[in-house]
């Protein structure tokens, strides 16, 4: 089993393109939920399960996401800031996060665009190379990702799921590529599915990816509630 950390890295450099005008002068990390901007929704989250150190790639209003959030003193966990010059994608960018981390040791990566009731100590309940939380398909994504079978992920036919864009890692895959190449996680994750080390969790609770304005609006309906 797995030893539960205190490191998690936030993915949040991306451009929220789709979101359009809405992230015009902001990230789509600040975008708000229910009054509090996501972000924020997800460090309280991974604060709750344990987490202590917190590093977010950046790079849209980087500026401005370093402001809103600060040292992360008020939130009870020390963030870092990982300044991406360029995009670089997932993967890149965990890779250069994890290096602003104080130790080299598992890590929780979490897309800041992500509103869920995931559990985030069942993701560290597995003993593989990666741990990824699945859910059922959204309609913007109906055939899905990865099958699950005996908790192990694969890329076979059959029942697909959804990647929730919350995941555990070992620290040597998240440094495996070379530092500063634009890289998608994807690319780590189905290479430990072909070796059989890559362990899924589906999630059959609350989720939403808000980087569309629907799934904005209803992942705003569903914080209120919480």
């Amino acid at each position: 089993m797995n030893k539960r950390t205190d490191q998690g890295i936030i993915l949040a450099a991306g451009l929220g393109t789709r979101l359009n005008w809405l992230t015009r002068t902001r990230p789509k990390a600040l975008m708000p939920i229910a009054g509090v901007p996501v972000i924020i929704w997800v460090i309280r989250r991974m604060v709750a399960a344990g987490i202590r150190h917190i590093a977010i790639n950046i790079h849209h209003h980087a500026d401005l996401l370093q402001s809103t959030l600060g040292d992360g003193e008020k939130f009870g966990v020390r963030l870092y800031y990982s300044i991406e010059q360029h995009l670089l994608d997932s993967g890149g960018g965990a890779h250069q996060a994890m290096l602003c981390l104080p130790s080299v040791s598992p890590v929780l990566v979490h897309n800041a665009d992500i509103v869920s009731s995931i559990d985030l100590h069942a993701l560290q309940q597995k003993n593989a190379a990666c741990v990824l939380a699945v859910v059922k398909n959204p309609p913007h994504h109906a055939t899905g990702d990865f099958t699950l079978q005996q908790g192990l992920l694969g890329l076979n036919h059959g029942l697909r799921y959804t990647f929730s864009g919350v995941s555990y890692w070992q620290p040597e895959l998240i440094l495996s590529g070379r530092l500063g190449t634009r890289f998608s996680l994807l690319q780590s994750i189905h290479a430990q599915i072909h070796r059989g080390k890559c362990a899924g969790f589906f999630h059959p609770g609350s989720w939403f990816d808000i980087g569309r304005p629907a799934d904005w609006i209803q992942a705003s309906k569903y914080a209120s509630t919480a």
